[in-house]
């Protein structure tokens, strides 16, 4: 009888943590095989899984993730010279740029593809209806080469699409030209 008690009172306990729980009740937790491929993931970037996965013929781990950092960083400070406003935190490989009209959206997005820059864009009902955006990924794999020429063309592309909403820094090159002259 009693093995009978202590069944049902687990039982009322579980349905009164499942009701009232705040973790249960505001978020979802996370699966337990997600979790572990979470932390495989971090342990192969760390190099600490026994192999060399995080590593390729040209970079360590510790390599590509300074790569990561150091492309991002500078692709980012472009982006934001040329006028974009770009969201994101610094060191983030992931940079939204804010094209806000929905209308200039499929303009941006064709005219970077059929300059062989791929642009995810991103918009209602994924984000508020004003606050359309395209994302740009980058990796350790663009070399200094690759970034400067995606720049180049998503800069033309933002003065034919309308989307740079800041002023642009005046280029280098024109400012110590100025000094000299003056």
């Amino acid at each position: 009888m009693s093995l009978k008690f202590l069944l049902l009172f687990l039982k009322e306990l579980i349905q009164y943590l499942k009701y009232t729980c705040p973790a249960h009740l505001y978020a979802t937790s996370i699966s337990p095989p997600a979790a572990e491929q979470i932390v495989s993931s971090i342990k192969v970037i760390l190099g600490e899984d026994g192999s060399s996965r995080g590593a390729d013929l040209y970079f360590s781990c510790a390599q590509k993730l300074a790569r990561i950092r150091e492309n991002s960083n500078f692709f980012r400070s472009e982006l934001q010279k040329m006028g974009f406003e770009v969201l994101g935190d610094n060191d983030s490989p992931v940079m939204p740029i804010m094209l806000y009209n929905p209308a200039k959206i499929p303009a941006f997005s064709r005219e970077c593809l059929k300059q062989n820059v791929a642009v995810v864009t991103v918009a209602f009902p994924a984000t508020p209806l004003l606050l359309a955006r395209a994302r740009i990924c980058i990796s350790a794999s663009h070399t200094r080469e690759d970034l400067v020429k995606a720049l180049e063309v998503i800069s033309r592309v933002g003065d034919l699409v309308g989307i740079k909403y800041f002023p642009a820094e005046p280029k280098k090159q024109h400012q110590e030209e100025r000094i000299k002259l003056e």
